[in-house]
């Protein structure tokens, strides 16, 4: 299950504001910028606009979470012919940061931008991620503008990206674009955007790739404090990562085409792994019949149904062990993303992670013709280690922060009784992990014999804010 901090808190109780302070410091988190990063960052964001092709006239619009001001893309969806042309607008990071530089330095020690409930700790100074560089309505902005064009099924027959300088019209939210689809109202990009996003999810299902359906585990502020929930995903949030699927798959394309890149990758499962996963969806009348392929029945999966939402939890081991893997002349033999079921590239982000603004300079110059620059060529063969030592890291912020809160908000609770679903049992001790509904939490449980996809009642034994744990034992 997903453990991913979505909102943040108005107010922050003292004892979580002193935990998170204590995750930044075990973490050795950089929060501040050096003086002379934040110095390059100040000079970049007051730069005047560079020189390059005007694509104002583009009517691009984003579509983010609630309060986001590091927005990295901006689209517009028009009919063409039969088909379809997307413009992806990417904020373009290299205009502001200078190869080799302090601030370019700092980017690479941190990674990418990490998110806790009291604020995140970015990538990129505050000055370029929220300001300058950021693609917020009403600004002109320097960016990396794809063209991607599609015919009626929403396979692609085109792409390209150039620099150009844009301007998006409106910053919409997840559930204002939802609430106009399902009402009928939605027209231009927003009404194009369901339709696209709906062949795009079909021809992955086709080819085999997975978008698991789970409920996100949030951290939501409420009356000065905190609380957890689940929150599942609303429809237009698929069919918005669609986009930035397709844009990933169109580098990818592009960068093996031409010999040289980095790419996102996942191993295809083992047999063994596969066989495993199909044996808990005969233990949980999860129905899979013979030729089907994972990503075709995790996508008719209810996450709100305990069974289901134990069967995506154990079938997550298929999607273990991603990475990056760079080249420069023959491709590299692990090329593919199992989970995207196709070549695939980040470039869609490069204000909250550093291998993106790489990727996109690969792209720029296969498109215009031109030599590839030797910063970036020098990069890349690194870039696949620092993106795994951010990731572990971010990674373990995440956890740890959501492990604050569980334990904080249960604290006063040890000895109580809970209903939970059993939604992970262990293989070799009787142990496993529960899924409580409210409030929303996930946490270890031991007992004999737990029932994988079930209901079970149990009492809470440990809520140490401290060391941030939490277990239950069945009742």
């Amino acid at each position: 299950m997903p453990r991913r901090i979505l909102q943040v808190a108005d107010a922050v109780q003292p004892d979580l504001t002193a935990g998170f302070a204590r995750i930044r410091a075990e973490m050795r988190l950089p929060v501040e910028f050096g003086p002379a990063a934040l110095t390059e960052a100040l000079d970049a964001a007051g730069r005047a606009l560079p020189a390059r092709a005007d694509r104002t006239e583009v009517p691009l619009l984003t579509i983010d979470p609630p309060g986001s001001m590091d927005l990295d893309q901006a689209m517009c969806i028009e009919r063409a012919g039969e088909g379809f042309r997307v413009w992806y607008a990417i904020a373009d990071v290299g205009a502001f940061v200078t190869p080799g530089g302090a601030l370019d330095t700092e980017v690479h020690l941190r990674g990418e931008s990490v998110y806790l409930p009291d604020g995140n700790v970015p990538l990129h100074p505050r000055e370029l991620s929220e300001g300058a560089a950021s693609l917020l309505p009403g600004k002109t902005r320097p960016a990396a503008l794809w063209r991607i064009d599609l015919d009626a099924t929403g396979e692609i027959t085109a792409a390209e990206v150039t620099r150009a300088l844009v301007r998006s019209r409106d910053r919409l939210e997840y559930r204002a674009v939802q609430e106009s689809i399902d009402a009928g109202t939605a027209e231009g990009t927003i009404a194009l955007l369901a339709e696209v996003g709906r062949l795009r999810q079909a021809l992955e299902r086709a080819r085999g790739g997975v978008s698991i359906p789970t409920a996100e585990q949030e951290v939501v502020g409420e009356n000065g404090g905190y609380r957890l929930a689940f929150r599942f995903p609303l429809p237009a949030e698929g069919w918005n990562a669609q986009i930035s699927l397709l844009t990933g798959i169109a580098a990818a394309r592009m960068m093996l085409d031409g010999g040289v890149g980095v790419l996102r990758v996942l191993p295809t499962p083992s047999e063994q792994d596969i066989a495993k996963v199909r044996r808990v969806a005969k233990a949980l009348d999860v129905a899979w019949p013979e030729g089907r392929g994972y990503g075709e029945v995790v996508a008719g999966l209810d996450p709100a149904r305990s069974q289901h939402a134990a069967f995506l939890q154990e079938s997550m081991m298929l999607l273990r062990g991603s990475g990056y893997e760079s080249f420069d002349g023959a491709p590299p033999e692990q090329g593919l993303h199992s989970a995207v079921a196709a070549p695939y590239a980040h470039v869609t982000a490069p204000l909250r992670r550093l291998v993106d603004r790489y990727a996109t300079e690969v792209c720029l110059a296969l498109c215009a013709g031109t030599e590839i620059p030797s910063w970036v060529r020098e990069a890349l063969p690194a870039l696949p280690k620092e993106m795994a030592v951010s990731g572990r890291r971010a990674g373990s912020v995440e956890r740890a922060a959501v492990d604050l809160v569980e334990a904080t908000v249960l604290a006063p609770r040890v000895g109580e009784r809970f209903e939970s679903v059993v939604i992970d049992v262990e293989d070799r001790r009787p142990a496993g992990r529960v899924q409580i509904a409210d409030p929303a939490v996930i946490a270890r449980c031991t007992g004999e014999g737990l029932p994988l996809g079930e209901a079970l009642s149990v009492r809470l034994v440990v809520a140490d804010a401290e060391n941030r744990k939490v277990e239950f034992t069945a009742a």
